[in-house]
């Protein structure tokens, strides 16, 4: 198991033109916390490479791209999802729908602008079209929260084997998000998905029920739940109906 000793020393990598350049975990900065390499592209092989072996890119221009692995990992096992009363009834009175993969490109849009009007965004083009590619590839999907024919909520990530890592999600009315990870952790179970990755803690995040990780014992997990990186057939195999669903309570 790898883990941080006290006499590593942190060190900032810089990655190589190989798209198979894979940083040391046990070195990340602790200032900014989590910090451990900067460089390289998003490319979909990269992009696979790092993700299966627990790093995200997290930038904003005109930094260059960084890629993160935080010491305390935030994460959600479908089965432990928490819902309120107050969300409950909620969901008896609406007349919602939910898909997957109906929409990609306009949950990202929805996740980039939103964010953009409130506090800025790191969904910059450059980090949708790497998204949309690896969504045509099968690793990228959305799930959509539809009020009749319009999109009001979702959330969008990247599945490879038994892991899902969770990367935005957005509301358009109260809500919608929070019912859209409601629906994907019911499907979780058939799509053989054990952990959702949540990246960093939040106070929201936490009260849904998700929980924090050592770095350590997350990369053991992802060993197991990732044996190779190919993408998740079964939520691939959802995704082809491309239509909406009754959402029940």
């Amino acid at each position: 198991m790898l883990s941080k000793q006290e006499n590593d020393p942190v060190e900032l990598a810089f990655l190589s033109e190989s798209p198979y350049d894979t940083p040391n975990p046990a070195k990340a900065l602790d200032d900014p916390e989590g910090l451990v390499a900067v460089g390289g592209d998003l490319s979909t092989t990269r992009l696979t490479h790092l993700y299966s072996h627990g790093f995200f890119p997290w930038f904003s221009k005109p930094d260059p791209i960084l890629w993160w692995h935080p010491a305390q990992r935030c994460v959600l096992q479908p089965q432990e999802l928490h819902i309120s009363k107050s969300l409950k009834k909620s969901i008896k009175r609406s007349e919602w729908s939910f898909s997957i993969n109906r929409d990609f490109s306009s949950v990202i849009d929805y996740c980039s602008d939103l964010r953009a009007e409130k506090e800025g965004t790191w969904i910059s083009e450059e980090i949708k079209h790497a998204y949309i590619e690896l969504h045509k590839l099968g690793y990228a999907h959305s799930i959509e929260i539809w009020q009749e024919e319009k999109l009001v909520g979702g959330f969008y990530g990247i599945a490879m084997g038994r892991i899902f890592f969770g990367e935005s999600m957005f509301s358009l009315v109260p809500n919608a998000s929070k019912v859209a990870l409601k629906q994907f952790c019911e499907l979780a179970i058939g799509c053989d998905i054990e952990l959702i990755d949540c990246q960093v803690e939040s106070e929201h995040l936490i009260s849904l029920g998700a929980k924090l990780i050592p770095r350590e014992y997350f990369i053991e997990t992802l060993k197991q739940a990732i044996p190779t990186p190919n993408p998740n057939e079964k939520l691939i195999s959802l995704g082809r109906e491309g239509i909406k669903h009754d959402i029940l309570p």
